[in-house]
């Protein structure tokens, strides 16, 4: 399984981040905005 780290759950990260979520990746979102995580 991979670990992946996203820094930023804009409008590039949230997306990408799903989408390596639905491929079985295990993901850590990051984000200053504490509603994004």
């Amino acid at each position: 399984m991979k670990n992946i780290a996203i820094v930023g759950l804009g409008y590039v990260g949230l997306p990408l981040a799903l989408q390596f979520s639905r491929s079985g990746a295990s993901v850590l979102g990051l984000d200053i905005d504490s509603r994004k995580t």
